[in-house]
């Protein structure tokens, strides 16, 4: 399945590049980077025996071509890259909206698997979803994907919408949810330091605690809700009938439909 080729190694095509060189999974000279603007990991890799803008005539040898530009710009990496890659070239793409078949028009035919992978894959904690249609591309995504983290196959590739509201987008609202955390408590008399360690060293735990014992997040919000306690006063507002549940529905369904209109 190598050479890897990146097309874009931006945010997230960088984060992979430093997970599978962390974990050993690939090595840089398994990986050629095609990015006009190469960031941090792209020239680290670089620095290590990477391939970093090749002449075009050198992308024959790609055997996995993994599609990571931005959603708007696809079209022109499939017009500069295609008629250069190998027949048997497999296009993993993690373009979201972006419908597979459209990838394998602008790709010559080649086969595609879908993904919507998360930054945490950088340090191997990475959730990635998976779809294709063809076993030979999903085998290669989940080859790609499983050294990173979490893989989650989807039956249906219409879900991939869901899945990157749900998944692909949801760092962005933990964050969100930290920065609000801190600012509460600087509204409550905290300094902004003393604020922010405690906020995000609780949250971190919290998550760690998740992670390890694998039950149920109710399960869990009640063990640390004592009837009448300070827990469930506040609770009781984000949780309410304008808290976080619908608040967390409409925002799902806002990325959900971007998601569409990117693919349109």
């Amino acid at each position: 399945m190598t050479p890897i080729l990146m097309l874009g190694a931006g945010r997230m095509g960088g984060a992979m590049v430093e997970g599978w060189l962390g974990a050993g999974a690939f090595a840089a000279r398994d990986l050629i980077i095609r990015d006009p603007q190469p960031g941090p990991a792209a020239r680290a890799a670089a620095d290590a025996g990477a391939i970093l803008n090749p002449p075009d005539a050198d992308l024959a040898r790609a055997q996995t071509v993994v599609l990571a530009v931005k959603p708007q710009l696809w079209r022109d990496a499939a017009a500069e890259t295609s008629a250069w890659l190998a027949s048997g070239a497999v296009i993993v793409s993690i373009a979201a909206g972006v419908r597979s078949n459209d990838i394998a028009r602008a790709f010559g035919g080649r086969c595609v698997a879908r993904v919507m992978p998360t930054t945490a894959a950088a340090i191997g904690q990475g959730t990635a979803s998976l779809y294709a249609d063809d076993p030979a591309a999903l085998a290669r995504a989940h080859a790609l994907f499983e050294p990173l983290g979490t893989v989650v196959d989807l039956n249906d590739e219409g879900l991939m919408h869901a899945a990157t509201a749900v998944s692909g987008s949801a760092p962005a609202y933990l964050y969100g949810f930290i920065e609000a955390l801190e600012a509460a408590g600087v509204s409550a008399g905290l300094s902004p330091k003393e604020a922010e360690r405690l906020a995000r060293s609780t949250l971190t735990g919290a998550a760690a605690l998740l992670a390890r014992n694998g039950g149920e997040p109710a399960d869990l919000r009640r063990q640390v809700t004592s009837p009448g306690g300070t827990t469930e006063a506040a609770l009781n507002v984000l949780l309410g009938d304008a808290g976080l549940p619908p608040l967390l529905c409409e925002a799902v369904a806002a990325a959900v439909r971007r998601s569409k209109e990117l693919g349109a």
